[in-house]
C-alpha cells in the first residue's frame, strides 16, 4: 500500500467524496485505512452501574482505493511514485508535482 499513517488524502468516492483528512491508521492486509473525519458512525453504549448509557462517535475503515494522496504543492489528488536518491534512499514522490513526499 503506497498510503502511511499521518499522510493527507482526499475521498474520492463514496459519501464523503470530496473530504480531506489525515490517515490514523492502515491495515496493510485488508487494504484498508482510516481517516479522521471520514465514514464517522455512531455507536450505543448500554448503560451500567457504573456508567449512565451514551453514544459515541467513532471512524470506520475504509478501502484505500477509494483515497487519493494530497499532491503537496497544488492540494488536488494525485498518484504516487518512487525514485531513488544519489545516496541511494528510496523516497515516495507525487506524480503530479514531483514533490517528495515526507
Amino acid at each position: 500500500m503506497k498510503i502511511k499513517q499521518g499522510d493527507k488524502v482526499i475521498i474520492i468516492a463514496g459519501k464523503d467524496k470530496g473530504t480531506t483528512g489525515e490517515v490514523l491508521k492502515t491495515f496493510a492486509k485488508e487494504s484498508k485505512v482510516i481517516v479522521k473525519g471520514v465514514n464517522v458512525k455512531t455507536k450505543f453504549r448500554k448503560k451500567s452501574l457504573q456508567s449512565p448509557g451514551s453514544m459515541h462517535k467513532i471512524e470506520c475503515k475504509i478501502d484505500s482505493s477509494n483515497v487519493a494522496l494530497l499532491d503537496p504543492k497544488s492540494n488536488k489528488a494525485t498518484r504516487v511514485g518512487y525514485t531513488i536518491k544519489k545516496d541511494g534512499s528510496k523516497v515516495r514522490v507525487a506524480k503530479k508535482s514531483n514533490e517528495v513526499i515526507e
